[in-house]
């Protein structure tokens, strides 16, 4: 790795914690904690607000903006190719944030590199299925404001009841999506896919605070699949 991109990704990685070590770095990297010492030095010369000393841990200070980015070849495609799949199988108001985000990407791209926008042959095309994804945008909503939702939900047996949940995050499994949130019917973390829900009203009532978080989903998720077997890297 050259060590103008190890610079870059070190300061991405300041900014991605509150907190971290030069050993967590070093790992990350792959370099030495000596490289780490010399290159958080060199930041800090260049005038980058890195806070913290060897032996500690550092932070970035906030509110630090990064110099505009460039991209490789394979960059481009990548983000062309998630731009492809949102704008399909995302919700009316994701499609028309990616479309608007490659617009604006392309706009800042070198000429070579907008090529690669044009030409980036790996395409993600709606199906009949994949349309089915306007309840994503109410969801998605409540996730970010961290408000219950009351929904009537038919479950694959058709049983059809009335839920208050505590929506915290939503998962796409290359065919459909799913809700993972907490139930209050159930009293329990319990996933929902978005296309059986019916009359989804987002509440006033808020949540936060009591442990009943996206870390606890996926700690019980993990639990689960373990007690059946079912393995996960």
């Amino acid at each position: 790795m050259k060590r103008s991109d190890r610079l870059f990704q070190l300061v991405q990685l300041l900014r991605a914690r509150s907190m971290t070590t030069a050993e967590e770095l070093s790992a990350e990297l792959r370099v030495s904690k000596r490289t780490i010492y010399r290159d958080i030095a060199d930041l800090q010369r260049s005038g980058v607000p890195v806070r913290g000393e060897a032996g500690v841990g550092y932070r970035l200070e906030a509110g630090h903006e990064l110099p505009p980015l460039t991209f490789t070849t394979a960059e481009v495609e990548a983000l062309v190719a998630g731009a492809r799949m949102v704008s399909s199988w995302g919700d009316s108001e994701l499609s028309d944030a990616a479309r608007a985000a490659i617009v604006k990407v392309e706009a800042v791209l070198p000429r070579e590199l907008r090529r690669a926008v044009q030409g980036t042959p790996l395409y993600a095309p709606r199906v009949p299925w994949s349309g089915r994804n306007a309840e994503l945008t109410p969801l998605r909503h409540a996730i970010a404001a961290r408000r219950k939702v009351r929904l009537t939900y038919t479950d694959g047996a058709g049983e059809t009841t009335e839920r208050v949940v505590r929506p915290l995050a939503l998962f796409y499994w290359g065919k459909v999506w799913s809700l993972g949130a907490w139930c209050e019917l159930r009293e329990a973390f319990r996933s929902f896919r978005p296309d059986r829900m019916s009359g989804i009203e987002p509440l006033t009532e808020t949540f936060g605070g009591d442990g009943i978080d996206l870390e606890a989903y996926v700690a019980e998720s993990e639990r689960r699949d373990r007690r059946r077997g079912i393995p996960r890297d």
